[in-house]
Formats: C-alpha cells, sequence, structure tokens
C-alpha cells in the first residue's frame, strides 16, 4: 500500500526571513559582494545560495573587511552596533520585526525599573541580542529554577519570551516564577514575544502529527524554531528533523499511512519540494 503525503498548512519562509533574504539579495546585486556578521538566517542550504551570488559570512566583528555590513535576522546588541560604527562601517540591519519588538520591549522594562528575564536559549544570537539593551540587568534562562537561585529575587521582574519559543512553555514557565518571586510589594510584568508566524507554524504542525503515521521536519538543524516543531510533533508521532531529501531513510517508511511533512521558518519551498518528490519517488519504488 502507497502512503499518503501532506504537508502542514504553513510551510515556506517566514516574513522576517523572506525580508532578510531581499535585502542582502538586493545588496549584492548592486555590490557584487557583501558580507554578513553571521548567518542571517539558521538555515545551511539557504546561506550557501547565498554564498553563491557572493554573499560573505564574517564570524566576528574583526574578520569584517569592507566598509559595510549586513547584520542578522536575530538582530544584535547596541555594544555590537557601536563597535561596528565607530570602525567607520555602515550597517544594513535584516533584524526580523517580532525580534525587533522584543529588544524595544526589554529596553523598556529595565528603563522602568525591572530586572529582565528572557525565557530562552541563552547562547542564541537572538536571545544575547535582546540582552543587550538591558544594561547588565537581566538574565535569559529556559529553567525557572536560576530566578528562583537569584540573591535577592528582584522586587521588579519583567519575563518576556525568544521570539521562537513554545506558547505552553513560555505560560508554565512564567507560573512558576510567578509562584516564587510574587511577594510582598513585588511586581511582575509578562509580555508574551513569541512571533505569530511561529505560533501558526506550531499549530498546523501539532494537528498533522496527530493524524500521521510519520513526520519529517525539514530545517536547518542550528535553527531554534524548527527544533521547537520536531520537539513538538516527536510528542505525538515518530518524527525526523532533516535539512534536505537526501537523508530520508526508506526504513521510516515501512507500514506508514500518512508522511507528515512540516518546515521551519528559514526553509525555502524547493527543499520542502524536493522533500515531498523524493517521498513520491519512494513511493513508486515500492510498486505503486
Amino acid at each position: 500500500m502507497p502512503f499518503a503525503i501532506e504537508k502542514a498548512a504553513k510551510t515556506g519562509f517566514c516574513v522576517g526571513v523572506k525580508r532578510a533574504i531581499d535585502i542582502v539579495t538586493r545588496e549584492v546585486t548592486e555590490r557584487g559582494t557583501i558580507e554578513t556578521l553571521g548567518a542571517i538566517v539558521h538555515n545551511e542550504q539557504v546561506m550557501e545560495k547565498l554564498a553563491g551570488i557572493g554573499v560573505k559570512v564574517v564570524k566576528d566583528i574583526d574578520g569584517i573587511r569592507d566598509n559595510v555590513v549586513v547584520t542578522s535576522s536575530h538582530g544584535v546588541s547596541p555594544e555590537i552596533e557601536q563597535n561596528i560604527q565607530s570602525r567607520n562601517i555602515d550597517i544594513i540591519s535584516t533584524i526580523c520585526g517580532s525580534v525587533r519588538r522584543a529588544q524595544i520591549a526589554a529596553k523598556r522594562l529595565s528603563e522602568a525599573g525591572f530586572f529582565v528575564v528572557v525565557y530562552g536559549d541563552a547562547d542564541h544570537p537572538e536571545v544575547k541580542g535582546i540582552l543587550g539593551w538591558v544594561k547588565g540587568k537581566g538574565i535569559a534562562t529556559l529553567d525557572y529554577k536560576v530566578v528562583a537561585a537569584l540573591k535577592p529575587v528582584p522586587r521588579k521582574l519583567g519575563i518576556l519570551c525568544q521570539t521562537t519559543q513554545v506558547p505552553d512553555d513560555f505560560s508554565e514557565f512564567c507560573k512558576k516564577v510567578i509562584d516564587i518571586a510574587l511577594t510582598k510589594d513585588s511586581e511582575i510584568h509578562l509580555i508574551d514575544t513569541i512571533c505569530h508566524d511561529i505560533r501558526e507554524r506550531q499549530e498546523a504542525t501539532v494537528k498533522l502529527a496527530q493524524r500521521a503515521d510519520l513526520m519529517l521536519v525539514v530545517g536547518g538543524r542550528s535553527s531554534a524554531n524548527t527544533k521547537h516543531l520536531a520537539e513538538l510533533a516527536s510528542h505525538i508521532t515518530e518524527t525526523h528533523l532533516i535539512e534536505t531529501a537526501g537523508e530520508i531513510r526508506k526504513t521510516w517508511l515501512q507500514g506508514k499511512k500518512l508522511v507528515g511533512i512540516a518546515a521551519g521558518a528559514s526553509t525555502a519551498e524547493e527543499t520542502i519540494d524536493e522533500v515531498i518528490n523524493k517521498l513520491h519517488l519512494l513511493n513508486k519504488s515500492r510498486g505503486t
């Protein structure tokens, strides 16, 4: 029996990623080459394609050789911006609108006297960029116990979220922080900074996973939003995170009736199409 193939309702580039790629493509077309401070998006296939038209990734500010540099859709801290500008290097920002809103929220909370807690991966460039706007008066963590361990726990806490986190996880984190931090005269300000597109993408993935025998989540392994999609789907059905069609294994498909396809926000539709085409070929090779 052949297996059916179904793509989640929400795939392809999100608005922020599309904007970033459009900006870089325009700049490299005008200039011939362009440097980006880190990968503008966390997808190896997209970055390889951009490299092919003249986009060069530099790891740090010292690696910049041009008089202009593109900063990523994940945003950067004001300190990094100032450092770049002090070297007479112009900045072309591709920051995602949702990330910029999170930065502004963090800055306002800090200026209002709140100690800022970012629910997110402390090592992720987006989170580092957000924390850069609170002038050292904040932390990033995925564990509420880190907040509980602060001596003392700040009387004024502002809590926001990495834009690609799972809403239910953020809500649970906030509830636990409230339990430990809401005492006499304390004040807690919660701001939901999760991207609306990411929320929709997660919901679509979960709905499809509830019907599928197998889920293939397509995207970069360094992509936070892609990893969250895979985690959500894996709680429901067999799930594999893949970057390309070449990673699909025939053994995964044995006995499957419905194979679902979901994809991260920085995964190109052509990569998703390649996965679907590979599945169709595997269907045919089984004599269908």
